[in-house]
C-alpha cells in the first residue's frame, strides 16, 4: 500500500502544481487513499521531495530527479546563450567554440544532460569536441545546440 501511495504522490506532483501537504493529502483521498497529514509528511521525506519556485514564484513539490533535470536544462541554455560563440560540424563530430575559459563548464553540462546521441565530449579552454553516434544524428544534435543559443 505504501509503495502504491508513494507512486501516486509522484504522479500527482508531476501532473499538478501541489503546494502544501494538506493539498497533497486531499488529492490522495480523492484517489482512494486513506491518509493523514503525518503519513503524507513521512512520504514526502522518504521520497526526498523538495519545493521549488514555479510560475509566478509559487512554491510547489517536485521530485529531486525532476528538479535536477530542469536545473541542468536551464544551465545548458544559459551557457549556450552566454558563452558559446560558434558551432561547426564535420562528419560525426561537433566542434563548439566558447569564450576563453568556458569550454569545460559547457562540456560538463552537455555530458550531464545525457543526450543518447552524444557518446562523449572533450573540453579544452575555449573548444569542445562532441562525438555523435550514429552519424546521421549529427545535424539533429547541432540543431538542438543552435536552439539552445536561440538560433536555428
Amino acid at each position: 500500500m505504501k509503495a502504491k501511495r508513494q507512486q501516486k504522490i509522484l504522479e500527482l506532483i508531476q501532473q499538478n502544481v501541489v503546494t502544501t501537504q494538506e493539498e497533497l493529502a486531499a488529492n490522495l483521498t480523492e484517489c482512494g487513499f486513506r491518509v493523514t497529514q503525518a503519513t503524507v509528511s513521512r512520504d514526502i521525506k522518504e521520497l526526498g521531495l523538495i519545493k521549488v519556485a514555479g510560475y509566478n514564484n509559487i512554491l510547489h513539490y517536485v521530485s529531486p530527479k525532476e528538479f535536477t533535470t530542469s536545473r541542468v536544462d536551464e544551465r545548458l541554455k544559459r551557457y549556450f546563450r552566454d558563452i558559446v560563440v560558434n558551432i561547426s560540424v564535420s562528419e560525426n563530430l561537433i566542434v563548439i567554440k566558447t569564450q576563453p575559459g568556458g569550454a569545460q563548464g559547457v562540456a560538463a553540462a552537455i555530458d550531464e544532460i545525457g543526450w543518447q546521441e552524444i557518446i562523449g565530449t572533450v573540453g579544452g579552454d575555449d573548444t569542445i569536441l562532441a562525438v555523435i553516434k550514429p552519424m546521421s544524428m549529427t545535424e539533429v544534435v547541432r540543431n538542438r545546440f543552435e536552439g539552445l543559443r536561440g538560433r536555428q
